[in-house]
């Protein structure tokens, strides 16, 4: 009988396994782009926080790519660019809103004093 060393186990050629945060990045990524739009704060943070569990996926899965998945990095590189474009969605709307708002108050502002 062959004993096994349970700390340094062997990876099987067959079984691969997923990367652990790549359905959390694509999931995160998918409310960043619906969340830019509740005043770009949802989604800016969905999309941080997704960005940086896909680019902590997209390292594991460089440095060892023997051991994950193609699908689990394909779902990962996906999360992340959901999250880039969240980010960048988020990012204008609340530019957007922030000037829209400052204006507002402005022109608010001007009529009541006059």
């Amino acid at each position: 009988m062959e004993q096994r060393d349970l700390l340094n186990p062997v990876p099987n050629q067959n079984s691969y396994t997923n990367l652990p945060n790549s359905t959390g990045a694509l999931v995160l990524g998918i409310i960043s782009i619906v969340g830019a739009f509740c005043f770009g704060i949802v989604g800016l943070i969905c999309g941080i926080i997704g960005l940086v569990l896909a680019n902590r996926d997209r390292k594991l899965y460089l440095e060892a790519p023997e051991l994950y998945s193609q699908s689990s990095f394909g779902t990962s590189s996906a999360g992340r660019t959901c999250c880039i474009i969240g980010i960048v969605l988020s990012s204008l709307i609340f530019v957007v809103m922030l000037v829209y708002n400052i204006l507002l108050v402005g022109l608010a502002g001007s009529q009541v004093f006059r």
